[in-house]
């Protein structure tokens, strides 16, 4: 039984639970920017990594609480400043519901909710997501270094054994290059011919000359030619310089596929493509997540900036190599270009641009899978509005876009 004034004392203390509760918070860890929630029962981050986020603002976008803008991307990105990111999340006015997480492409935000990754708008629900295709046949990779290079993203995974070879330099431990691919080597020496004068034992370390004890009683050099098949690369060096010519060296490609698995980070890939063209084998398929178009207006561009090109994520950007006056015919020399083939239509180069009407950008889709919620679709609304730079900020410290329509 409580009384009267127990019932009292309690509903006071609660009442004072519900003052001090939400608490917000927003602090900087490394690269980390992190937001939190406090609530009553549970606590709530929100973590968007600086170094990773491009400042595209498609999380400003999707947010349905209006709790993200755009900072000064183009500054941010270049490393001109480090005292802000390329967007500013709102934590007092952030629901902690997972949206941005789900349609950031870069993966530069994760929520925890009491410390472990969770996503309360899938589980709560349902949202669509980011229907990724990017994989590597297996069967037709020889694993080669093409993919892993070009790159933007470091988003490949080449577990492959190191060789003696020059890529990546030296690498301790390395192996053999002999032991690359599956063969076997056969080696014969006509014990009829050779004269067991040492000289391919002298200069390949995979023949030993080992000669019986030199006695008055024979009077001759005997003994055996001694082969290790683990070191011995067929190079046949033994094969030429006898001067017996006893040697022969056969070597048979069992198979020409070196050891080891190429593959593709999801998370770290942003669709550019780059791996997928550039492929020698053609063992990659990639498609990109956006669909659409995107315009440069070169004589509009300042000459000297190449913001864009920095910080485009996908390396698409690029400064037109000049030609020679011969060439130009009275043209007038593109200052800045994209190669649409990498274009991911991301549109970071579009925030950071300080000029105006020079890049516009226009989504038609979005390559989704699961059930298009009421919600993703008034996020694809917005994503899919045609828009460019604009000069004059609203608000100081934050970047503003120019609206031009419907794709």
């Amino acid at each position: 039984m409580e009384y009267p004034w127990q019932v009292c004392n309690k509903k006071q203390r609660e009442g004072e639970y519900m003052a001090l509760f939400p608490k917000f918070s927003k602090k900087k860890d490394g690269v980390n920017v992190v937001m939190e929630q406090r609530l009553l029962q549970n606590t709530n981050n929100l973590i968007l990594n600086a170094e990773t986020c491009t400042g595209c603002g498609i999380c400003v976008d999707a947010c349905p609480e209006e709790a993200i803008v755009l900072g000064l991307v183009g500054a941010s990105r270049r490393g001109a400043i480090n005292y802000a990111a390329p967007i500013d999340v709102d934590e007092t006015k952030c629901s902690y519901c997972g949206v941005c997480v789900i349609m950031c492409p870069f993966n530069a935000l994760t929520l925890k909710v009491d410390g472990k990754e969770r996503l309360p708008i899938i589980e709560k629900e349902g949202f669509p997501q980011y229907d990724m295709k990017a994989e590597i046949n297996d069967e037709k990779c020889v694993k080669c270094t093409t993919c892993e290079e070009v790159c933007p993203r470091d988003a490949i995974d080449r577990n492959v054994p190191a060789y003696e070879g020059t890529y990546k330099g030296p690498v301790a431990g390395a192996k053999p290059k002999a032991g690359a691919m599956k063969k076997k080597t056969t080696f014969t020496v006509d014990k009829e011919k050779c004269s067991l004068c040492g000289l391919c034992g002298a200069l390949c370390p995979a023949i030993v000359v080992k000669h019986k004890e030199f006695t008055a009683e024979s009077g001759k050099v005997e003994g055996d030619v001694i082969w290790d098949e683990t070191k011995c690369d067929a190079c046949k060096v033994c094969v030429e310089v006898c001067p017996e010519e006893c040697i022969t060296v056969e070597r048979e490609i069992i198979s020409d596929k070196i050891d080891g698995k190429v593959d593709i980070i999801q998370d770290n890939c942003c669709t550019c493509r780059w791996c997928a063209i550039n492929c020698p084998t053609e063992a990659i398929t990639v498609e990109k997540i956006f669909e659409g178009d995107i315009e440069f207006h070169a004589e509009k561009c300042p000459g000297g900036c190449s913001t864009c090109a920095e910080i485009c994520p996908a390396n698409a950007i690029y400064l037109p190599t000049p030609k020679p006056a011969a060439d130009m015919k009275h043209e007038i020399e593109p200052t800045i270009a994209v190669n649409k083939d990498f274009c991911i239509l991301c549109g970071a180069c579009v925030n950071a641009c300080p000029g105006e009407d020079i890049i516009v950008l226009k989504r038609t889709g979005i390559r989704m899978k699961g059930t298009e919620t009421d919600l993703f679709k008034k996020i694809k609304a917005k994503l899919c509005t045609t828009r460019t730079s604009k000069v004059k900020e609203d608000v100081p410290g934050q970047v503003n876009l120019k609206v031009m329509g419907k794709a």
